[in-house]
């Protein structure tokens, strides 16, 4: 008995997508000199940040809005989805201490995984990009099971997976629906990795750091005793 793994969400959990985003979209810019130099730098990429709505939105229709909004004749959306699914992974910021956290629970002997809704190859591109890979023992990305957070049986394949039950088990995420809600309909204890676009989301547990999550762990297993 007692807590023996960690999921995780990935955008918004251990990728800070939000400053990945706006260090991507600056660097697409610049490298698009001449073809783009008709559009004020900070109108594309405010423009970008406002139409890709925190990453619920896919690029296809973001550039599609932007090709027509700023009279893009140069280069297709096409073209620009290229360059986004190409170069993003170069850009990805981690949450602080990202690794510390990872390296100290797998030495507490806890498993590790990640369930992430998006397109496969690009999140393992993310993945790979912030060195984290190699830590976790299964990833789960919604294009690839064909089914997406917060559908339960997402979680029970990875705890399927990680041969744990629901209560051995806690899910760390920044989505109150996706990722909180979604791990406590199965079972699991949801973390909820505090994000300023809601309030008041109810949790097993609130972190606003990574290390927290060995702490937590901590707690519940002697509260389990």
């Amino acid at each position: 008995m007692g807590i023996k793994a960690a999921l995780f969400d990935l955008d918004g959990t251990l990728l800070n997508r939000d400053a990945s985003v706006k260090k991507f979209i600056a660097k697409q810019y610049d490298r698009l000199g001449e073809l783009v130099k008709h559009i004020p730098k900070e109108r594309y990429m405010s423009r970008f940040i406002q139409l890709d709505q925190r990453g619920y939105v896919w690029k296809d229709t973001v550039y599609q809005q932007l090709v027509a909004e700023f009279n893009i004749d140069t280069l297709s959306w096409e073209e620009l989805l290229q360059d986004y699914i190409n170069n993003f992974n170069n850009h990805c910021v981690p949450f602080p201490h990202l690794l510390h956290m990872l390296e100290k629970l797998k030495s507490d002997h806890i498993a590790l995984g990640i369930i992430t809704n998006g397109y496969g190859q690009f999140q393992m591109d993310n993945m790979k990009a912030l060195g984290i890979d190699k830590y976790v023992d299964v990833i789960l990305v919604s294009e690839w099971e064909g089914i997406k957070k917060p559908n339960p049986e997402i979680f029970n394949r990875a705890l399927e997976k990680l041969h744990v039950l629901p209560n051995e088990c806690i899910f760390i995420g920044d989505h109150p629906e996706n990722d909180v809600k979604g791990a406590q309909r199965v079972g699991m204890k949801g973390i909820w990795k505090r994000d300023s676009q809601w309030d008041h989301v109810k949790a097993d547990a609130i972190i606003d750091d990574l290390l927290e999550v060995s702490l937590i762990i901590n707690s519940l297993n002697k509260s389990l005793k």
